[in-house]
């Protein structure tokens, strides 16, 4: 059976997989830090530059602008409790509402009043935000973006190139996070590392609201009752098992797919840029974990953002697939 390119690239994406799973559930909290802070800032510096030759997936440059905007506010709030900014209750709530459904608008209208008319609609909508607060605050550019999205963007992928192992590697994407929750669920292979525990600070909001609004676990009185449950607790380690996971593969997907996405072929310039703030990154999370988070704190965000309009063609190329499958059916059986 002679594979194509795309085709050995699926199959190398289940395998590396498999290996993000093995890893994950025997050292979840390790795996999570090295792949952040090593994969991670390489893959927003490719990702924001192969967009932008892209034009983003939006029907305007400047719309780009607007997700900029937005990633910077949401970025200087994450640093409220060092600026002397009062912002307003659920002012990132509102800015990721603006960016989520104005990426729909962004991807689909091109007439000018009508996409100056929606979002004045969503600015006046966003405080709806709100009653959804986890959601746009902590899991949106977290585990949906990590997980949903990416689980999105290979179903995608699978449907366009007809891959014989697309639709598998799919089926696997769903199926480690079964496995990774199922799987030796008593077991905690490696405990975490005092140091792991430390560098993870930042993160331990993601786990908490999951713990809280998705596995059920009481709220709890104080810090050190939530860093027993995380770090050493039967529902703490699943959990972490699954972001080290989602985290892990988000990366691994898209620097495997190099060859079919070509984020590569940039100019020498603007890549060895990439390369150098790279290291610069590295060097920064050896020498303090939190430093170096706080350094691409902005990337981080803003690559979440320019993402969605790519998130909004995925979904709306999927539906149009399914939609094309049944009027074919339709038109078929008249």
């Amino acid at each position: 059976m002679q594979l194509t390119s795309t085709e050995k690239i699926d199959i190398t994406n289940i395998g590396l997989m498999i290996i993000a799973c093995c890893v994950a559930m025997v050292l979840p909290f390790e795996l999570f830090l090295f792949s952040y802070a090593i994969l991670g800032p390489l893959h927003y510096l490719t990702e924001i530059s192969w967009l932008h030759d892209k034009k983003y997936y939006t029907k305007e440059r400047y719309d780009a602008i607007i997700l900029v905007v937005i990633g910077f506010l949401i970025s200087l709030k994450f640093f409220d409790k060092y600026i002397e900014i009062d912002f307003p209750e659920g002012f990132d709530a509102n800015l990721a509402y603006i960016a989520l459904l104005g990426s729909i608008i962004f991807v689909t209208v091109k007439n000018t009043f009508y996409r100056i008319g929606g979002i004045f609609i969503l600015i006046l909508s966003s405080q709806a935000s709100h009653n959804f607060m986890v959601f746009f605050t902590v899991f949106l550019p977290t585990l949906i973006h990590v997980y949903f999205f990416t689980a999105l963007f290979m179903l995608y992928g699978a449907l366009k190139s007809q891959s014989r192992f697309g639709i598998a590697s799919v089926v696997a994407m769903i199926l480690c996070p079964v496995i990774l929750f199922v799987v030796f669920p008593d077991k905690t292979f490696y405990p975490p590392t005092a140091y792991s525990m430390n560098a993870y600070e930042l993160f331990k909001v993601v786990n908490i609201r999951w713990l809280i609004h998705v596995q059920g676990v009481p709220q709890q009185a104080d810090m050190p009752a939530w860093n027993n449950i995380i770090f050493h607790s039967k529902d703490g380690i699943l959990l972490m098992r699954f972001i080290a996971f989602a985290y892990t593969y988000h990366y691994l997907n898209w620097f495997s797919k190099t060859k079919i996405i070509q984020w590569h072929n940039v100019p020498k310039i603007r890549f060895a840029a990439v390369i150098i703030l790279w290291l610069i990154s590295i060097g920064l999370y050896i020498i303090n974990y939190s430093m170096g988070m706080q350094w691409l704190v902005f990337l981080s965000f803003l690559h979440v953002l320019l993402e969605f309009p790519l998130n909004v063609t995925s979904i709306l190329g999927i539906g149009n697939y399914f939609k094309g499958r049944l009027f074919k059916t339709k038109s078929a059986q008249t």
